[in-house]
């Protein structure tokens, strides 16, 4: 139910002056209003002077941190950061959360979760600590919060959080650069920088669109959020755009038909140590099999037009998977999300090795498309001639 947004804003005041406080974070903003900044954050920070409030704030340019001491510098702060129009705050201390969004009318819609030890009592609808990216984070106000998409958004950080190894960052000795090809309206990408970032990791995202509205409207996006210093976006195609340096991890999620190959093959030639690519449709390898005769004994998989499409679907991801392998990458195809969600739950997951292919890896391979009669279209693609470097 609303409740009168005053007496939330005063519960939120409350929290973010008391001893127990560990992060808050403000963004968005008010129907017909703007904040004079776009996004703020609060954390408790112990110096040799003291314990001090640290505030971050952003223009959407540059961020700016200064400290302040408990009492009257602090309670004036949170004051001012309160009589922001900021249309969602997220409250963290150490025995509860709190969510707080206004609505169009101007009222508060309020969740609180209260931790007791290591359990924790969450109203039936949130369900916040199941999730990598908490529900209620502001995040959500300006990609959508619907309860499908945070399923989504929630299964693909744990593929993500599965592929990056421990140590990621010392691995690294340097910022995780991040492209998202096909990024579309770009909410995974952002989920994706607000969970990397969260783990206290460096984290440079590039997301790629063929559309240059959604350029810009992306581009928009990481202003609010305060983040277009380390989130931005190119209009092109997943072959040719301009994306510099090269990506130590490359994301393309449901690129349709052969876009997830151009994404793949380019992973492979910028030598990205990590893939993640969830398939989308799939009709390059079906249309080959329409025109090719079906080897003996295999002419049940194929004689039915629904089976035949979807065994070029498997087909077409275990090559992938296969041509992974023979430049030297660890692969594996695997469910991310419940087919309930999306008939498209398949997701390509690989780790560079840059090990030599076997012997019997290689073998593996050519005698498959051998006996389809079928040409890949990533092996085509690697095939060619760098374009980029």
């Amino acid at each position: 139910m609303p409740e009168p947004l005053d007496a939330a804003l005063t519960e939120v005041r409350s929290m973010l002056l008391g001893p127990a406080l560990t992060r808050a974070v403000a963004a968005g903003r008010r129907r017909g209003q703007r904040p004079s900044v776009v996004r703020a954050e609060l954390r408790p920070v112990a110096l040799k002077a003291g314990r001090r409030l640290q505030i971050s704030t952003s223009d959407g340019a540059r961020p700016h941190t200064r400290n302040v001491s408990p009492g009257p510098d602090a309670d004036a702060a949170v004051r001012a950061l309160l009589a922001e129009p900021f249309g969602n705050w997220h409250v963290e201390t150490a025995d509860r959360t709190l969510q707080l969004r206004v609505t169009k009318s101007g009222e508060a819609q309020v969740h609180r979760t209260v931790v007791a030890g290591p359990a924790t009592t969450v109203a039936a609808h949130d369900r916040a600590k199941e999730y990598l990216l908490d529900p209620g984070d502001p995040i959500f106000a300006e990609i959508g919060g619907s309860a499908a998409k945070r399923r989504q958004v929630d299964a693909f950080l744990r593929a993500l959080a599965a592929t990056l190894p421990n140590g990621v960052a010392e691995e690294l000795g340097g910022p995780l650069r991040v492209v998202d090809l096909g990024c579309g309206n770009a909410y995974l990408t952002f989920a994706a920088y607000r969970y990397l970032s969260q783990l206290s990791l460096d984290v440079e995202l590039v997301g790629v669109d063929v559309r240059d509205d959604q350029r810009r409207r992306n581009s928009e996006l990481a202003q609010r959020l305060g983040w277009a210093d380390r989130v931005r976006f190119v209009a092109g195609t997943i072959a040719e755009a301009t994306v510099e340096p090269a990506p130590d991890l490359v994301l393309a999620l449901h690129a349709c038909d052969t876009a997830t190959d151009e994404a793949l093959a380019r992973a492979v030639r910028w030598g990205a140590r990590w893939v993640l690519a969830a398939p989308c449709c799939h009709h390059d390898v079906a249309a080959q099999l329409r025109g090719r005769p079906t080897p003996a004994p295999y002419e049940l998989l194929t004689r039915q037009g629904i089976l035949r499409e979807r065994f070029a679907d498997v087909l077409t991801d275990a090559l992938r998977a296969g041509l992974l392998r023979l430049h030297g990458y660890r692969a594996e195809v695997v469910e991310f999300v419940d087919s309930a969600h999306t008939p498209r739950n398949l997701l390509i997951r690989a780790r560079r090795t840059a090990a030599d292919p076997t012997a019997a890896q290689r073998t593996e391979y050519r005698e498959l498309v051998a006996q389809w009669q079928i040409t890949p279209r990533l092996e085509t693609l690697l095939a060619m001639p760098p374009t980029d470097t």
